[in-house]
């Protein structure tokens, strides 16, 4: 033994760092290390070395000093090429492990090999084993450590087993004991796993993992879509080049249940056989975590709304690119400066400071604003402020969250209007109108100014309905509101009552005179011709007023009087307006009346059927005889049909009203021909009923219940109906007479048909009207209407039709008829005629 090492024992030098609390598996790696150095020291030859990247020795054990005859002191800090100058073989020595430390330090990967040493008193050589580990901190080779064993002699060898012995037990209870999974691979196949391995993995026992690869416990590919088993080569090539390699690995138990591990893979070569030294940790808490920041992180950049986050006080902390697509401000705008809210609120300061106090006072404030653009452009939004307080409550941020609401605003303001307006003329609905007429009348109390309430209703726009199709009344009504709303100023409101109804507020008028200047206007604007597509329309309407605040103090009110004052224009021929006042009242009051009285009279059979005869003018004799329709009202009387068919007809009574007179004319006319008298039954019809369309199975269904033959069934329709009914009431006419019935004109000469018109329609017989007959009191004597009288005659000469006068009253009168070449007559002088006999058979079902 060499006297270099005589004395008391130094201090061996420092050998590692102390590992970091944060380094994971590698730092339990390198505590590992520590333990196996700290094993080796309490071994009788063995030797432990430690030198830097800068071949400075840096830890010279007790058993190096004995096994090289170099004591601490002189070895420690000095160039190991140096102290192994003075080594008596410093010459072989050097050259052999030289080349074996450079290797270390390029590859990372720890080697061994068999060194020979030379004693100075020249005995024969001794076999020195060294096994040279680097170590890797902060990803880079810091120093290496050699342990080195005299193998020499079977007795130091003995020694030296018996210590790696003791090495092997430390690190085995280290292994065992470990915390974190530790999986040796050779080749890339599992050959041990320690306890903590099995359970991570929640394996039966080690059988389960032993021989399998590591990518075996693992999903077929690992979240960015890489084949587990591609991947897991392709790292452990990595370690294997680097010395080791750490990195994040998705496994799988063999329950089948995943979870994230941290591994420290280290690459081994012994024996030209590649070891892996796995430690891994499970992550899987880490990972949630960290995915439920990443989360967070891209629910805020990639948000909607516009987020902001600022300290206590108020600056800009981080924003997210939404408010700058919303705002039009940038980061360099906003970080590190104070919070403004860009809003262009009434009172706009003291309306956001008033914000600020209650998200100081309640923790939160919401509500809408008006934000303004750095363009300069406005929009409504929807901002959200939150006062953030850390776990001991102190404020600690606040946070804004910000929304264009534009859209919403856009679908909302659509959704009223479609809510307050009609779908067809886009004027204001009832909703509106009410809304609207309850504003004007209180700036009308207000101020003490008048009023007016204009209620139109279009003339006779069912018939267009019916007869042309609702696409054309349609584009009739949308025409109608165009031209009402350029007929009033903007302050007015016009609006679509429903159907063919309109209602116009006139807003602070100057008087009766304004009131009726407008309502002219309006008159004429309807009463011009509509071209609609192939379809020539000329319409009027009446109007209704009424007047705050003679015609009433309420909306209510206001407007059922326009609306009274609009039928009493009707019942005053139409295309007019007329003023609400007190008689109009108990005029509709009336109509109301006859209205439900009307709608119960069918039931309760208050109608009755009258029958006036018709007779030959040469021979006298009956032909046949008209059916009259009378209601016996309960406490007006016997109505004619003057009072009531018009009400029967707004109400849409009308149809079924006829279809009665239908089936009890012809019930009645059959009772005459079982009683040997074949007259012909005579039914008006209205133009409503023309117009229905079930007229044809109405007369089939009357003609079938009453047994009586179509022949003896004559229907009447007016000429006015007859020139305006066109092509369809042509079509109803012709399958009417195809179906046997007799048809006639009713009230002829009235509505200047043209001769060529009359060769269109399959009509038997024409009705002369009454005023076309001479009076009375001239005593036959000839005149203008007498001489229409005739006109008709020899008209019907000439289409070979039948002509009958009504309302004959007297002889002179049925002379004149007889000289003309009238056939038949009828009326009071005609029902005087029939013989007692006959008019009981007439009037008596």
């Amino acid at each position: 033994m060499s006297d270099r090492i005589v004395g008391a024992a130094p201090s061996p030098g420092r050998l590692l760092a102390a590992a970091e609390p944060q380094a994971g598996a590698a730092g339990t790696a390198l505590d590992l290390l520590s333990i196996v150095v700290a094993a080796v020291e309490q071994a009788p030859g063995l030797a432990v070395r430690s030198i830097d990247r800068d071949g400075i020795v840096r830890y010279w054990s007790l058993g190096a000093a004995r096994l090289y005859g170099v004591a601490a002191e002189l070895a420690l800090g000095q160039p190991w090429a140096r102290v192994a100058a003075s080594l008596p073989d410093a010459a072989v020595l050097e050259v052999d492990f030289s080349s074996e430390l450079a290797a270390v330090w390029e590859s990372g990967k720890a080697r061994s090999a068999r060194l020979w040493k030379l004693d100075a008193d020249g005995a024969a050589p001794r076999c020195i084993c060294s096994t040279v580990f680097p170590v890797i901190q902060s990803g880079r080779v810091r120093q290496v450590v050699c342990i080195d064993a005299d193998i020499t002699a079977s007795g130091q060898e003995g020694a030296a087993q018996g210590a790696l012995l003791l090495m092997g037990d430390n690190f085995r209870q280290l292994y065992d004991k470990s915390a974190d999974a530790i999986v040796l691979l050779r080749d890339e196949h599992i050959a041990d796993a320690n306890p903590a391995a099995i359970a991570l993995f929640q394996c039966e026992d080690r059988q389960r993992l032993l021989g399998r690869r590591l990518s075996d416990f693992s999903p077929l590919r690992q979240p960015d879509g890489e084949l587990s088993s591609l991947r897991g080569t392709q790292l452990a090539a990595q370690a294997h080049a680097h010395g080791n390699w750490r990195h994040d690995w998705r496994y799988q138990t063999c329950a089948g249940q995943l979870f994230w591990g941290e591994v420290l893979l280290t690459s081994v070569t012994l024996d030209h056989t590649y070891l892996f030294y796995a430690v891994i940790r499970d992550i899987s808490s880490r990972k949630l975590a960290e995915q439920a920041l990443y989360l967070s992180a891209q629910v805020v950049e990639h948000a909607r709304e516009a987020i902001v986050v600022l300290d206590p006080q108020q600056m800009v902390v981080s924003m997210n690119p939404a408010y700058s697509e919303i705002s039009g401000y940038s980061p360099d705008d906003m970080l590190g400066k104070a919070f403004v809210l860009h809003g262009v609120e009434p009172d706009a300061p003291a309306f956001f400071e008033h914000v600020w106090d209650e998200v100081d006072a309640n923790g939160y404030w919401q509500g809408d604003i008006v934000g303004q653009r750095k363009a300069g452009g406005r929009y409504p939004a929807w901002l959200s402020l939150t006062a953030i307080r850390d776990p001991q409550g102190q404020l600690s941020n606040y946070l804004a969250i910000l929304s264009d609401i534009s859209e919403r605003k856009k679908n909302e303001e659509h959704t009223r209007h479609l809510a307050e307006h009609d779908f067809l003329t886009d004027l204001p609905n009832r909703v509106l109108l009410l809304d609207r007429l309850s504003l004007a009348l209180a700036a009308a109390r207000r101020k003490l100014s008048m009023l007016a309430i204009l209620y139109l209703d279009l003339d006779h726009f069912k018939y267009i309905n019916d007869s042309m199709g609702h696409h054309v009344g349609d584009l009739l009504l949308k025409e109608v509101a165009r031209r009402l709303v350029r007929c009033v100023r903007g302050v007015d409101t016009v609006s679509r009552h429903g159907g063919d109804e309109f209602v116009i507020i006139l807003a602070e008028v100057g008087g009766i005179d304004q009131v009726a200047h407008v309502a002219s206007s309006l008159l004429h604007a309807v009463t011009q011709v509509y071209q609609l597509g192939e379809y020539e329309l000329h319409v009027s309407t009446s109007i209704g007023v009424a007047i705050f605040p003679s015609d009433g103090d309420s909306i209510d009110t206001l407007v059922h009087n326009a609306d009274i004052a609009m039928y009493h224009a009707k019942e005053s021929g139409r295309n007019n307006f007329q003023f609400f006042n007190a008689e109009m009242n108990a005029q509709i009051v009336e109509r109301a009346s006859l209205e439900q009285g009307l709608r119960a009279a069918l039931g309760r059979d208050e109608f009755v059927l009258e029958f006036e005869p018709a007779l030959d003018v040469a021979s006298g004799q009956i032909v046949g005889a008209e059916a009259l329709l009378r209601w016996r009202h309960p406490q007006l009387g016997v109505l004619p049909p003057e009072r009531f068919i018009a009400v029967a007809e707004e109400c849409g009574l009308m149809v079924s009203i006829g279809n009665w007179v239908l089936r009890r004319a012809c019930l009645r006319a059959r009772a005459w021909r079982d009683a040997g008298q074949a007259w012909r039954v005579s039914v008006n019809l209205s133009p409503v009923q023309c117009l229905h369309n079930n007229l044809l199975q109405s007369v089939q269904e009357a003609l079938a219940v009453s047994g009586l033959p179509a022949a003896c069934l004559e229907l009447e329709v007016t000429e006015s109906l007859l020139m305006k009914g066109g092509a369809r009431l042509a079509g109803v006419l012709a399958q009417l007479r195809a179906l046997g019935a007799r048809l006639a004109i009713d009230d002829f000469g009235t509505g200047y048909s043209r001769l060529a018109n009359l060769r269109h329609y399959p009509v038997d017989k024409l009705k002369i009207d009454p005023s076309f007959l001479p009076a009375a009191a001239d005593g036959g004597a000839g005149g203008a209407d007498t001489a229409v009288a005739a006109t008709i005659i020899a008209m019907g000469r000439e289409l070979q039709l039948l002509v009958i006068a009504e309302g004959v009253e007297t002889a002179q009168q049925l002379a004149y008829l007889r000289a003309q070449g009238c056939q038949q007559y009828q009326g009071r002088y005609a029902s005087a005629q029939v013989e007692g006999s006959a008019l009981a058979m007439l009037l008596h079902e």
